[in-house]
C-alpha cells in the first residue's frame, strides 16, 4: 500500500475474528498487541464474530420501524397503491438486502423479520393493532412471504446466490 502512497485509516479500520466461542477462546489472548472488534459493517450488513446477526437485527428493526412510523404519519393522505408503492421501495428493501445471509439463522430472529413485515402490512392498509395478520398479507400479495415461507424464502436466495 505503502508503493501507492496510500495509508489505512486506523479509526476507521476494523478486524472481525469469525468463529466458534471455543476457538476465539483459543486466539484471543490479553498478550496479543491485535484489537479486534465484535462486529463490522461492510456493505451496509453487520457482521458479529458469532454470525448471529444480532446487531444487524436492531439495526435493521430500527431502521424499519423508524420508516413505518413516519410512514404512518403520512398514510391518511396517500391511496393504497401510493403506500404499497412507498413500503415497498423503503422498507421491503431493507428486509430483502442480503436476504441469503439469513439462512439458517433461529427462528427467534426470522420473527423478528416477520413482525416487522406483519406492523408495515398493518400500516399499509390502515388496520388495528390485533387485526389478524393473514388476511392483510394476502390482500397485499404478501402472503408468499410470510413466516413459514420467509425461512423458504432465504433458504431460495442463498441457492440463487450461490450457485449463479
Amino acid at each position: 500500500m505503502t508503493s501507492n502512497l496510500l495509508s489505512l485509516n486506523s479509526s476507521k479500520t476494523e478486524f472481525l475474528l469469525i468463529g466458534l466461542k471455543q476457538q476465539l477462546s483459543k486466539i484471543h489472548n490479553p498478550a496479543n498487541s491485535i484489537d479486534t472488534t465484535q462486529s463490522a459493517r461492510n456493505l451496509g450488513f453487520i457482521f458479529d464474530e458469532h454470525l448471529f446477526f444480532s446487531d444487524q437485527m436492531s439495526a435493521l428493526s430500527k431502521s424499519c420501524y423508524h420508516h413505518i412510523r413516519a410512514l404512518c404519519c403520512i398514510r391518511p393522505y396517500l391511496d393504497l397503491h401510493t403506500a404499497k408503492t412507498v413500503s415497498t421501495s423503503i422498507v421491503h428493501s431493507k428486509l430483502d438486502y442480503c436476504n441469503s445471509l439469513y439462512y439458517g439463522l433461529p427462528k427467534y430472529q426470522i420473527n423478528r423479520i416477520q413482525h416487522i413485515q406483519n406492523a408495515l402490512a398493518r400500516t399499509v392498509v390502515q388496520a388495528p393493532k390485533f387485526k389478524h395478520i393473514t388476511p392483510i398479507l394476502i390482500s397485499l400479495h404478501w402472503q408468499s412471504q410470510a413466516l413459514h415461507d420467509l425461512q423458504t424464502v432465504c433458504k431460495y436466495s442463498f441457492f440463487i446466490h450461490s450457485f449463479v
